[in-house]
């Protein structure tokens, strides 16, 4: 687990069109250009970053926290974001990114992580129920996305 950097640009942005085009995980509906990766970077800027890699250096999932508001009253709180390389789900490298974001969160003194989830990922809301995360709010069918509409979920975790 390292922090993610520029040349893992093109890695991350494959995995997340993965997820774009194949799932309701990621809410764009079209894939989005290698540029996106700097949205990321800008979106994440003094928050813990994280990119799984194999031996050889692959990256096999990527994560990320950013700030939920950009009120001071707010700045204990962030939002995370992870996608794995569909073949590497259900291995352990989600936890792993989890477990790494949770102390770069604590050392930057976050109190409250939340995960904004599509209610058609079933797997991801399992995944968070499993770490620690309660449902905190859910506003229904605000997103659409391949024609069928589906609520988000917050989940949330307090440190």
């Amino acid at each position: 687990m390292v922090p993610i950097s520029s040349e893992d640009r093109e890695a991350v942005i494959d995995i997340f069109n993965h997820y774009i085009e194949n799932s309701f995980a990621a809410y764009p509906e079209r894939k989005v250009p290698y540029e996106f990766f700097d949205l990321f970077l800008r979106n994440t800027v003094g928050y813990p970053t994280v990119a799984a890699k194999d031996e050889n250096k692959n990256v096999l999932g990527f994560g990320m926290l950013h700030p939920h508001s950009p009120m001071p009253t707010i700045a204990g709180t962030a939002e995370i974001t992870y996608f794995i390389r569909p073949e590497f789900t259900g291995k352990g490298i989600g936890a792993a990114m989890l477990g790494y974001l949770l102390i770069g969160a604590g050392e930057k003194g976050l109190h409250c992580i939340l995960a904004n989830i599509s209610s058609l990922n079933e797997e991801s809301i399992s995944f968070h129920r499993n770490h620690g995360f309660t449902e905190c709010g859910r506003f229904l069918e605000v997103g659409k996305k391949k024609g069928k509409f589906f609520d988000t979920v917050w989940m949330q975790k307090l440190l």
